[in-house]
């Protein structure tokens, strides 16, 4: 069985590791805890299923099929996970499906001093805990700040600035008053956007791996993929 201790090197140096030589989602499960402790999600429970559910194919939401724009995982949780996993049953067959990221070290470096002062400047209020944007009590904060100890945090959502909702509807276009940083902050994630897809690395987990990333520092999205026998478990992690 990997080590705890290596896999927590490779983040560090990388911001993510694909863990293979796994027996099963159990051994994965003590992985994880070895790393750190389980959140509960939006629904309380610590495992979400990523799979397709109808009845979601006019939204940007993980049981869905669709592309989900970049974006870090529960901004507005007080602290947002530190580290998110995905365990794969079974990868979609079609060749879409995704999981991509981008580390903030090189999104930083891509950006204007304007657009960087955006993320660093204004207070943005996350909404929380709720299953949504519109419940939950906000979390305010400037979308990348530093902790005490100099570690940078990055909460951003494409679909929060665009459509002023973390599972928006494909066609929302609600007008600039109404989006959380106006016309400015959805130029912003645009072209963050496009940045993600130009230098994004793209990673199909493989049946029986484990992908586990910094949530703090790596934006992620997915494409849109078709086959509906697709099965991922999404795993929140405390530092």
């Amino acid at each position: 069985m990997p080590r705890a201790e290596g896999v927590r090197a490779v983040l560090e140096a990388d911001g993510y590791a694909v863990v293979d030589r796994l027996a099963g989602q159990r051994q994965a499960i003590e992985l994880m805890q070895d790393i750190g402790r389980f959140v509960p999600q939006y629904t309380g429970t610590v495992e979400h299923e990523v799979v397709y559910r109808p009845g979601n194919d006019d939204r940007a939401y993980s049981q869905s099929r669709n592309t989900i724009r970049a974006h870090t995982e529960a901004p507005g949780w007080d602290p947002s996970p530190r580290h998110l996993a995905l365990y794969c049953h079974r990868q979609a067959r079609c060749g879409g499906g995704h999981t991509d990221l981008l580390d903030l070290k090189v999104l930083e470096k891509l950006l204007s001093h304007a657009e960087h002062t955006l993320l660093t400047g204004p207070r943005l209020a996350f909404p929380g805990p709720g299953g949504g944007a519109r419940t939950g009590a906000p979390v305010t904060v400037p979308m990348l700040y530093e902790e005490d100890d100099g570690r940078p945090v990055l909460r951003f959502s494409y679909n929060l600035l665009t459509a002023a909702d973390y599972d928006a509807a494909l066609d929302a276009a609600p007008a600039p008053e109404h989006l959380p940083l106006g016309q400015a902050g959805a130029d912003l994630a645009r072209h963050v956007g496009e940045l993600f897809d130009q230098y994004r690395t793209q990673i199909l987990i493989p049946d029986g791996h484990l992908l586990v990333w910094d949530n703090q520092r790596m934006l992620h999205a997915r494409s849109e993929y078709r086959d509906e026998g697709r099965h991922l478990t999404r795993y929140w992690i405390a530092a």
